[in-house]
């Protein structure tokens, strides 16, 4: 009988995870498929319901787009102003995290759940500042679209031809205490596009040639309607649990097909399958190992093997529960995962037996209560037990055993003849009982039951009167004999039983040891090749076998990444083989039916049903890898390494989408930045040039003069800044390789000042750099130009005549120089950020380049092997310093 009491661990962590819950706000999202279809809206008639009804409603932030119907919600509401940040010269307005925890309204509007914040901001994705403010206590509405769910990325830019960049972890709408689903119809949608409520005409237009096709919108509008209703099927069972409710609530369905190693459960899988398919529902198979179980043929448990491995790959969900009863098994089961079908094979056997011996199908139909059951051809018992040999739990016949079991009862026999005289007979009947116990424990049922049999033998002809003799004199002796033997009997049986089950419990207690040592490291590296190489090392230990990984190249052909090659043959049969494993994601070769006459067994690398890879397993004993369970280990091991090769090209995939979004953003950086410096100087010489050109004899030679100065400064400045570009270009493509040749530092420091002498007029200038230093490598016009760019700097952002200095030291070996300034020094927050490309100093006042100066100073320092950094100096101003390798050469 089962205990259908809740366990009192998940009691204590639904505990737990409600208190935790009910310290955080709570969260509503108004979820849709597409832009347009008011969940903006949607949000701002919630909203004002919460403030009807007393609550303070702040909005943090809300997109209107224009329409006129959405902004007229937002008047009359409480708006928080937002936090301005500048970005490459532009003024963006963001949500200002800070000021809302301060506030701390009942509710706030956050719209947008999956924006991208500005650089600068606390966090990266909006959807963490929001995390953020239910950490708080803040209560939060906000709105997202499907297609920013990471899970169906993919999907939607199947479907859509459009890569969303914009993405957020599926655990952020898991979590929330509500997601509202707004829909709308593709039609009534595809109007308001057309009437412009939705975006401007003209883009309007655009976006029904691409994006808003009908066809994308009634595919998003469905996996829109999908993932809310999984989300309302996850609520059913959770309140299920949270009031331990064992009856199933067919609310979907879901079956169960139950598995054994009869051929017919392949039938039945596919049976189970085909109305999976129909009913679009989920299926699990499972495979129910009894005690009985542990007595199956090495062939039976294979043919387990491959059921299970069919299953999954049909789609099921596959799962090996453990006990003594086959019905209560698996209907605790079914009710736990809310089953509305089971799938069962008919039970095998003649009338005669069917009416007096009750299958496991019958004690389903008995039970099952609201499940239905489905009882097809096939068993739903695993068949007749056979004897195996290298099995994990032998049965072969156990000689000692019967042995030692004539020695326990000869030894009872004389401990009983001893105490004959002193005790009464129902005290030595005991002792035979211990005996049958020790020998039960030690060496199986066999043993056991032949010392019960021996023991009442024993019993009667040495210690019943008349003794020596195996008459009985009084018949109530019968009933004592019948009694002792079936009390040995249920010793042995029970013994027994306790016996193979602590060995399934020991096997299951090594598996899952080595998966979890194979796990964790798995869990703590990075990279591909060294998960390849620690998924070798664990499965080469534990299997004691010569392994190879393998991974598809470019053109999904496999090429060998690591392992034991030199142990293998791969000509192109075994490389077929492989390939053959990779393509039909299944074991094939050695051991398999398959392919059996290969020198290796190869296996592939499985992460959610699709191949990543395969390995190839060549074990130095085979006997020890062809049982059951250790292919079903091995394949634990192979999923294992699959998921984390899967999930690191997952993680390198999104690093190269990141970068490439990062690139997208500085190419329009670049254009934008340098449209507008390469235009200003331009426009300058134009204006001054077309003022000679027109009224050049009437103008003073004074003011012919300025607008020749002024040519020429422009014309230089433009220099500047495309030599600087150039100078970016070279150094982010590997262009530049320094010329390293011994330098005084004295010398370079000269050189620089001299270039820019003519800016330095009117500055005092301090020149700190012993002659002595000793000379070092470095590409003397390379560091020159840094020097030039510390000085031009310096010249720009501080006050006229205020002094400059150049200091060279040796410190910590090596070459440290500065420019250092009495200017009014550099704003903490942004010291990180003024090496980066593009970046520009905060004065408004000071006629600033591109922002590529500091970046090519640091670019050459590092090409150096130098690091270069920037601080304020103790009394004001601000010191820019960069250091070198120092290599001494002494003066000739």
């Amino acid at each position: 009988m089962n205990d259908k009491r809740p366990n009192p661990d998940e009691l204590l962590s639904r505990v737990q995870a409600q208190e935790r819950k009910a310290e955080r706000g709570k969260l509503k999202i108004f979820f849709g498929f597409s832009p347009g279809v008011g969940k903006t809206y949607a949000m701002l008639e919630a909203a004002r319901t919460r403030k009807a009804e007393g609550a303070r409603v702040l909005i943090g932030i809300v997109e209107t787009h224009g329409r006129k119907e959405t902004a007229a919600l937002v008047d009359g509401m409480e708006i928080l102003s937002p936090r301005e940040l500048v970005y490459h010269g532009t003024r963006l307005k963001e949500f200002d995290l800070d000021a809302a925890i301060q506030a701390h309204p009942d509710l706030l509007l956050v719209d947008e759940l999956a924006h991208t914040n500005a650089e600068g901001s606390r966090h990266l994705k909006r959807w963490q500042d929001v995390q953020e403010l239910l950490d708080n206590g803040i209560d939060v509405y906000t709105t997202l679209n499907v297609q920013h769910l990471e899970s169906v990325n993919d999907i939607v830019a199947q479907i859509t031809r459009v890569v969303v960049r914009e993405t957020l972890p599926d655990k952020v709408v898991e979590e929330a205490d509500d997601v509202e689903l707004v829909d709308l119809p593709p039609d009534d949608l595809l109007k308001r596009l057309s009437e412009g409520k939705v975006y401007v005409p003209e883009a309007a237009q655009r976006a029904i040639e691409n994006f808003f096709r009908k066809g994308n919108l009634i595919a998003l509008r469905e996996i829109a309607l999908r993932v809310t209703a999984d989300r309302v099927g996850q609520q059913v069972q959770d309140y299920r649990k949270d009031k331990s409710i064992q009856e199933t609530w067919p609310t979907s369905d879901r079956i169960l097909v139950c598995v054994g190693p009869s051929p017919s459960s392949a039938n039945l899988i596919r049976s189970a399958h085909r109305m999976a398919k129909s009913l679009r529902a989920d299926w699990i198979a499972v495979y129910v190992e009894t005690r009985k179980a542990a007595g199956l043929s090495e062939a039976a448990r294979l043919r387990v093997i491959r059921h299970l491995r069919l299953a999954e790959q049909l789609g099921a969900e596959t799962a090996t529960l453990s006990g003594d009863n086959f019905t209560e098994e698996v209907l605790s089961y079914a009710r736990d995962r809310n089953v509305t079908k089971i799938f069962v094979g008919k039970p095998q056997g003649g009338l005669f037996h069917r009416l007096f011996f009750l299958s496991p199908v019958d004690h389903l139909l008995r039970q099952s209560g609201e499940i239905d059951v489905y009882a097809t051809k096939g068993e739903a018992q695993p068949a007749p037990v056979e004897k195996r040999k290298n099995s994990a739990i032998k049965t072969e016949v156990n000689w000692l055993g019967y042995g030692y079991a004539v020695l326990t009862v000869a030894i009872s026999t004389a401990a009983a003849w001893v105490l004959f005289p002193y005790v009464d007979l129902s005290n030595l009947i005991m002792l035979y009982l211990f005996g049958i116990l020790v020998i039960s424990s030690r060496q199986g049922l066999g043993p056991s039951s032949m010392a019960s049999l021996l023991s009442v033998v024993a019993l009667d002809f040495f210690f019943v009167p008349p003794r020596f003799s195996f008459a009985v004199s009084d018949t109530q002796y019968l009933f004592v004999f019948l009694v002792m033997f079936l009390v040995g009997l249920a010793i042995s049986n029970s013994t027994v039983r306790i016996r193979q089950q602590a060995q399934i419990s020991r096997l299951r207690e090594r598996r899952t040891a080595a998966l979890y040592a194979l796990s964790r490291e798995l869990a703590s590296t990075r990279g591909t090749q060294e998960l390849l190489e620690i998924a070798v090392k664990h499965i080469s230990e534990v299997f004691d076998s010569a392994v190879i990984a393998f991974l598809p190249d470019d053109n999904g052909r496999l090429q060998v990444r690591c392992g034991n090659v030199a142990d293998f043959h791969l000509g192109p049969k075994e490389m077929g083989v492989a390939h053959w494993a990779y393509d039909l994601g299944q074991m094939v070769g050695k051991g398999t039916d398959t392919l059996p006459g290969t020198d290796a067994l190869y296996a592939p690398l499985l992460a959610s049903g699709v191949p990543v890879g395969a390995l190839g397993v060549k074990p130095y004993s085979p006997e020890k890898l062809w049982i059951p369970e250790q292919m079903h280990l091995l394949e634990a091991f192979a999923h294992q390494t699959a998921l984390a090769v899967s999930g690191d090209q997952l993680e390198e995939k999104q690093k190269e989408t990141q970068m490439q979004m990062e690139e997208e953003k500085l190419r329009s950086s670049l254009l934008s930045s340098v449209s507008h410096d390469l235009r200003t100087p331009l426009a300058a010489i134009t204006g001054s040039i077309s003022s000679l050109l027109e009224s050049g004899q009437k103008l003073a030679p004074s003011t012919q003069k300025d607008l020749l100065e002024n040519i020429r400064d422009e014309s230089e400045r433009l220099e500047r800044l495309v030599h600087n570009l150039l100078e970016m270009t070279k150094i982010e493509s590997g262009g530049v390789h320094p010329q390293r040749e011994p330098q005084y530092p004295a010398d370079v420091v000269g050189s620089a000042v001299a270039r820019i002498e003519d800016k330095l007029e009117g500055r005092p200038l301090t020149i700190d750099v012993p002659a002595d230093l000793p000379m070092v490598p470095m590409d003397g016009l390379l560091i020159e130009q840094v020097l030039v760019n510390l000085l031009d700097n310096a010249l720009k952002y501080t006050p006229e005549k205020s002094p400059l200095e150049i200091i060279g030291r040796i410190e910590g070996g090596e070459l440290c120089l500065s420019v250092e300034d009495r200017g009014p020094g550099i704003p903490e927050a942004d010291i990180p950020k003024l090496f980066d490309k593009f970046y520009r100093g905060p004065q408004k006042e000071v006629r600033s380049g591109a922002g590529l100066g500091l970046s090519i100073c640091k670019g050459f320092v590092e090409i150096h092997g130098g690091t270069i950094w920037a601080e304020n100096r103790p009394g004001g101003g601000a010191a820019f310093k960069f250091t070198m390798p120092l290599s001494v050469v002494k003066r000739g």
